[in-house]
């Protein structure tokens, strides 16, 4: 005999996926999890399919201070680019990762494996992004999955520690939300299913 399920839990469930959405990192505050609850998501953003146990990805958590230090990054990298910016551009540059109290950047390890396709591994980053996305929320909290353009930069991604071989699958900004904008038109399904 099969357990049954109950029925609330899983209607929760469909229901955070039904109306959760993405709120810009301007929108959110503090205060952040707790680092109890950090690591219970990442356990759970883990969780995810993963042809040959690879792990083909790993987790930077950016708080406190480190916001700061990394946004002086990026703002010198910008500035080394455009050198005419002026400081409410470089100052922008420099905040985008302070406006939640918690960033998780997930970066793939994705590469040539003799029997797994380097597009599974990728698609398994994607996986750990959106299972941290849905675990903050089911705890109450506010997200935004971003990758912006410093996520393909060489200077940042080198400062940030990254192998040459990885790549930022995304930012995920934590936090409270000021606000939750109102939602987006979604797909419309006749659009976008094919019965076979």
């Amino acid at each position: 005999m099969t357990e049954s399920r109950e029925a609330a839990p899983c209607d929760q469930t469909l229901a955070l996926l039904r109306t959760r959405r993405s709120v810009p990192p301007p929108l959110l505050t503090g205060p952040g999890p707790t680092a109890e609850e950090l690591d219970g998501w990442l356990t759970v953003a883990a969780r995810v399919p993963d042809h040959g146990k690879l792990a083909p990805w790993r987790f930077l958590v950016i708080e406190g201070e480190a916001r700061e230090r990394i946004g002086a990054i990026i703002a010198a990298t910008h500035a080394a680019d455009f050198p005419d910016a002026d400081e409410k551009r470089l100052a922008q540059e420099r905040q985008r990762l302070t406006h939640a109290p918690v960033v998780v950047g997930v970066v793939s390890r994705a590469g040539p494996h003799v029997k797994i396709p380097e597009w599974e591994q990728l698609l398994s980053a994607g996986a750990v992004c959106m299972n941290l996305v849905v675990a903050a929320n089911a705890a109450g909290y506010a997200t935004s999955w971003l990758t912006e353009w410093f996520a393909y930069d060489r200077r940042v991604l080198d400062a940030l520690g990254l192998d040459p071989a990885e790549r930022i699958a995304g930012f995920i900004h934590i936090g409270r939300p000021r606000e939750v904008p109102s939602d987006r038109p979604r797909p419309d399904l006749s659009q976008i299913v094919t019965r076979l």
